[in-house]
């Protein structure tokens, strides 16, 4: 109780709280809060007026709530439903890669010896790769295949099919998102190694050690007693990866390396007109401004809440 009062006697703990319970609130009721278009379901909506020759984005007056994209693509639809594929993915990358990170990290000090440094040494070596490098990396490899058996893939659409000797490519391409598991694989090395310290350490306490000689198995060791008692510090760092993992989506999304993020497409699709010719900043404000701030808000607010929640944690903050 006295960490919950200390987390709430925070202003900035309070804030971190109530925007992401705002993200959430969003991403939940998108359906109600922006409908679908039954016709042509999707983040990108188009204006029942639209035309093809209508390029121009339209102001907040002459529109929708927060104007168009150019090809009158509906601002507000887009950040409203970019919020539940942000918060869909930040939380599929976070989980993953935290579950992954934990066990990996205390099998490797339970098991102790050659065993716990050759499998820190593997850590070390996914530390040392860049994550950017990794995106490029495999989509080149699954772009290497599908050219060779004939096919052209871009920006999630198919030009040309390619053969049956792709399947198994066209299959992940299908059912995984390949950033989302470049980005898990990537990002699980944090986790390892904050878990592995402590553990190491956890484990020669007395009643580890007490256990043990109860008769304690060591899945019941590793489940019961090990993980809940070093797991603090993978929860403050999950709280803050949800949001890093959304703007990391949204900047491979804009550069052109992958990625689905509605956020990131919206600033692709109206980034003509901030710096293009015709095109100003503050002419075309609602092009980019509330993709922008939806990705800045997004981060920082899970970054105040992870801040909140090490301070929950910490067992020597006695601050009232």
């Amino acid at each position: 109780m006295r960490n919950l009062r200390r987390f709430f006697s925070h202003w900035q703990n309070w804030l971190g709280l109530v925007l992401v319970l705002f993200f959430v609130f969003v991403a939940v009721l998108a359906p109600f809060i922006s409908p679908d278009d039954p016709k042509s379901p999707g983040p990108f909506r188009r204006n029942p007026d639209f035309r093809i020759t209508d390029r121009v984005p339209k102001p907040p007056e002459l529109a929708p709530p927060l104007g168009t994209l150019p090809g009158n693509l509906d601002v507000f639809h887009a950040l409203v439903w970019g919020t539940r594929d942000a918060l869909l993915f930040g939380l599929q990358v976070t989980i993953s890669t935290a579950i992954f990170g934990v066990l990996f990290g205390v099998v490797a000090a339970y098991a102790g010896g050659w065993l716990n440094s050759f499998m820190m040494r593997i850590t070390d070596a996914f530390l040392a790769f860049p994550s950017i490098a990794g995106v490029v990396l495999i989509n080149q490899l699954w772009m290497s295949v599908i050219l060779n058996a004939g096919g052209v893939y871009y920006q999630g659409e198919w030009f040309t099919e390619p053969d049956e000797s792709a399947r198994v490519v066209l299959w992940l391409l299908d059912t995984i998102n390949p950033l989302l598991l470049t980005l898990i694989l990537f990002s699980w090395m944090p986790y390892a190694r904050i878990i592995n310290i402590l553990v190491t350490t956890l484990k020669e306490t007395e009643f580890i050690q007490a256990a043990r000689a109860l008769g304690a198995s060591p899945v019941r060791l590793i489940f019961r007693h090990l993980i809940p008692n070093s797991i603090s510090p993978a929860f403050v760092l999950a709280a803050r990866d949800v949001g890093g993992m959304v703007i990391l989506q949204a900047t491979f999304t804009f550069i052109g390396l992958g990625g689905a993020s509605t956020w990131g497409a919206m600033l692709v699709n109206g980034r003509d007109w901030v710096i293009g010719p015709g095109g100003g900043i503050f002419r075309y404000w609602w092009v980019f401004i509330p993709a922008t701030l939806a990705l800045m808000i997004f981060g920082i607010s899970w970054n105040m809440l992870g801040d909140g929640i090490a301070e929950l944690f910490d067992p020597y903050d006695r601050k009232t």
